[in-house]
């Protein structure tokens, strides 16, 4: 693993906590001499990971639309910025680069954004390894929905399992660097819901 792309919020959120957790993950990224992949913005925890990984001596890549750039949102100073025209293109592209995928807390777009590469992983259209930097608890109401999920089966124990979890960054990137992808046959699995379900 080489490059890890971070989903985050673009708001600083309630307390310092949050940043605090920004700045560490993108001080240990440049540590560990892993390149930070996110989406190219100045404000919130997109912003305080990008520049303390840029402190830290490491490497950043941003990925930003231009109606962000207009808005004064984006990383100006940063080398490495590129900026394409719509969002479906600057997920695709911040995909492309990561070797795996971090959630930090954010709002609707941050979980959008893990949500999609969690499917594809699922579906086997990539096998990186995704994950959750749980700060403060921020995601356990989630996780709780998850595991109602698979209780009322409409998602599986394995792809449940794939998703990795921890509170700290150091952990949670030793995780993904030891992740094993699974196989999920996705098809398997909901023809024999149907067939114990005795629907055709």
């Amino acid at each position: 693993m080489q490059r890890v792309c971070v989903f985050c919020g673009s708001s600083p959120g309630n307390g310092t906590n949050y940043l605090e957790a920004a700045r560490e993950l993108g001080s240990l990224l440049a540590r560990r001499q892993l390149t930070l992949v996110y989406g190219g913005g100045n404000v919130g925890l997109m912003g305080q990971a990008a520049r303390s990984c840029l402190e830290g001596g490491g490497d950043v890549i941003g990925v930003i639309t231009r109606q962000l750039v207009k808005m004064e949102v984006a990383l100006t100073s940063l080398e490495n910025l590129e900026v394409v025209e719509t969002m479906h293109e600057r997920k695709a592209r911040m995909a492309e680069l990561a070797d795996g995928f971090i959630a930090m807390p954010g709002g609707l777009g941050t979980i959008e954004e893990i949500f999609e590469v969690i499917t594809w992983s699922q579906l086997g259209i990539h096998r990186k390894p995704c994950a959750f930097l749980n700060t403060n608890g921020y995601y356990d109401g989630l996780f709780n929905f998850l595991d109602h999920a698979v209780d009322e089966r409409f998602i599986g124990e394995m792809p449940r399992k794939m998703i990795l979890v921890d509170r700290e960054p150091e952990s949670l990137l030793d995780k993904m660097a030891a992740y094993q992808p699974p196989h999920v046959d996705k098809g398997a699995w909901a023809k024999k819901l149907m067939e114990e379900t005795h629907l055709k």
